[in-house]
């Protein structure tokens, strides 16, 4: 747990060394080209001014430099402006790159044909279950089996590229079905489905990686089969087992915990170098 920690300590430090320099860019920014512009316009207005915008700016640039401002508080003022202006663009610039990078990869996701998919076999981004929570061989809800998927989706939220979970699927590429997991719960059809996988993923994951899983419903021989599409999550996704939060990592075709060593350099790789 306490690795755990000291893991996001240093992600959230990454993050803030960041912004902290978008706040000092922003300050000079401020101090070097904003006040100097607001003095030009001034100056202007007041008809005293008769230097060219170049020559003015390089006047005000060069007495900044020395030393020579007077007004103290209005170059404090336009510092802070900047510094704020600063943080903000990079904080919009990271939210609209992230949107835009996920809208992308989900257009090219749903491109894809589902027999195409289903024929290339299981992979580094795509997994079969055969089902969500109802055990097969012994003919009973099985809360063990959720769990297997919640490990499959974890190791897809944390990898680079995320991963397709299809579930009604047989390893061998088989239709199953779903009729009976919708059996075993309170809504019997695809909304409750749904509703079970979102809640299962907002419990134990997260609440707010139930966004960048998409859910969609195809009908194969007469069967239901759920696909499920993860998008890479932006931070560790870890699942706690017996209360010990693990992070799962995908490994060729299979899915497996990290010791704490290589979590922490499997998130330095993955996301201190992102951030």
């Amino acid at each position: 747990m306490k690795r755990f920690f000291l893991l996001m300590m240093s992600l959230w430090q990454q993050q803030l060394k960041l912004y902290l320099f978008a706040g000092l860019l922003g300050a000079v920014i401020g101090v070097f080209i904003l006040a100097p512009s607001y003095n030009f316009i001034s100056s202007k207005e007041t008809h005293n001014n008769t230097l060219s915008s170049i020559d003015y700016m390089y006047t005000q640039l060069t007495s900044v430099l020395n030393g020579n401002i007077v007004e103290d508080e209005l170059l404090l003022f336009y510092a802070e402006i900047g510094a704020m202006l600063g943080v903000l663009t990079v904080g919009i610039y990271g939210f609209l790159h992230k949107r835009l990078a996920h809208i992308d990869q989900l257009k090219l996701e749903l491109q894809k044909d589902i027999h195409v998919i289903i024929g290339q076999g299981e992979g580094a981004y795509l997994e079969f279950k055969s089902s969500f929570r109802w055990d097969l061989e012994q003919s009973r809800i099985n809360r063990t089996l959720e769990t297997v998927v919640l490990k499959t989706l974890a190791g897809f939220l944390n990898s680079s590229h995320g991963g397709t979970l299809l579930i009604g699927v047989a390893d061998d590429g088989s239709i199953i079905g779903l009729e009976q997991d919708y059996q075993s719960l309170k809504k019997h059809n695809q909304d409750g489905f749904e509703q079970a996988i979102m809640t299962a993923v907002s419990t134990h994951l997260g609440a707010d990686l139930c966004r960048n899983i998409h859910v969609l419903f195809y009908v194969l021989e007469g069967k239901h089969i759920c696909r499920l599409i993860v998008m890479p999550s932006g931070r560790p996704v870890y699942l706690s087992q017996n209360n010990v939060p693990k992070l799962y990592v995908r490994t060729g075709g299979a899915t497996r915990d990290l010791t704490i060593q290589e979590a922490l350099e499997f998130a330095q790789v993955r996301w201190e170098r992102e951030s």
